[in-house]
């Protein structure tokens, strides 16, 4: 005779996750959210729309790769989620969008009823701080196809943007600037590279750099900067013609797709130093500068593109509201590339 325990699913533990998660997810919410008394489905209502003029909803969705695996083995677990939520809304935002409401999903070896209200904690703190609900989630154990202690999690989010104000490439013009929005690390993107340097280099999480004012870990489990409400703000303010986030495939790459095909972005290398976390992890693993451009965000996280008279408005106004911020460079006509200078 065979139970669902006898197969290592423990139900009484996801039911003790989610009495742990409540008061934690209860402060993401937002007025739009109508709770569904099933629990099956989040509910966000649509009314809200009626204030836009022509409402187009944007969704997005990602994880946070193997950032997770630092996570794992340094047993800290309260921040990786608000890096899922970096990912996931800083998308919706390139394009105007407005972020409204996420849902998130763990798949475990086996559900730690704390551990799990740790990640779903760290979620709700992110939707906080990206201004939306986090309206659902699921957590599914998995024994068998993952060890104990290992997770992985991604999230889907839907924004909203009015649309005579979508921003794109087609709004970018030849005599706009490039303005950077520092990023506080490394973010969620290139960890296989960390790893891998790591490993060979012989470093140690609990590693202290002479470069660095923390541990090598801390250091890497730093969480990713949210910049939904500071991209939101700015838009209130002047007007950005379009945003790039900058994630897997670094600077250049990621502003690229945010240019027109009449348009280059000149972008110049010396306007910031990056940060002290970048330079260990090259020096260390002897990565060339090019393969360093194309993993890493370098310290800037975030770029937006408006009109050269609004720029120095824009850099008092993210700095103002704690995002270091500088012109990084300009556009020029060209064929559609970012290029450092």
């Amino acid at each position: 005779m065979s139970s669902y325990a006898d197969a290592g699913v423990d139900i009484q533990a996801g039911d003790r996750a989610v009495e742990l998660m409540k008061s934690k997810v209860a402060r993401s919410r937002r007025p739009e959210v109508v709770d569904d008394a099933s629990g099956f489905a989040g509910l966000f209502d649509a009314s809200a729309l009626l204030r836009f003029r022509r409402p187009l909803l944007a969704t997005s969705t990602d994880g946070v790769g193997t950032k997770v695996m630092l996570a794992q083995r340094l047993d800290k677990h309260d921040t990786i989620g608000i890096d899922l939520v970096g990912m996931v809304v800083d998308d919706l935002v390139v394009c105007g969008a407005e972020p409204l409401f996420m849902t998130d999903y763990i798949a475990c070896g086996k559900v730690v009823p704390e551990r799990i209200a740790e990640i779903v904690g760290g979620v709700a703190e992110g939707c906080r701080l990206a201004g939306c609900a986090l309206v659902g989630g699921e957590t599914a154990e998995h024994p068998g196809a993952m060890g104990a202690d290992e997770y992985d999690l991604a999230g889907a989010g839907t924004g909203v943007v009015d649309a005579d104000a979508l921003l794109g490439p087609d709004r970018v013009r030849p005599g706009d600037v490039v303005l950077a929005l520092a990023s506080s690390g490394v973010h969620s993107n290139g960890y296989s590279l960390v790893r891998h340097i790591l490993k060979n280099a012989d470093l140690s999480l609990d590693q202290h750099l002479p470069e660095l004012s923390r541990t090598l870990g801390e250091e890497l489990l730093e969480p990713t900067r949210i910049y939904s409400l500071d991209c939101l703000a700015l838009l209130r303010e002047t007007p950005v013609h379009a945003f790039a986030h900058i994630t897997g495939g670094g600077l250049a790459a990621n502003l690229s797709r945010s240019l027109p095909g009449t348009a280059d972005a000149i972008l110049d290398r010396s306007s910031w130093t990056q940060p002290a976390i970048f330079t260990a992890l090259a020096e260390r693993g002897k990565v060339p500068q090019a393969d360093m451009d194309r993993t890493f965000n370098l310290g800037v996280g975030m770029c937006a593109i408006l009109p050269a008279d609004n720029a120095d408005q824009a850099a008092a106004l993210l700095n103002a509201r704690g995002v270091p911020t500088w012109i990084l460079g300009e556009i020029t006509a060209g064929t559609g590339r970012a290029q450092f200078t």
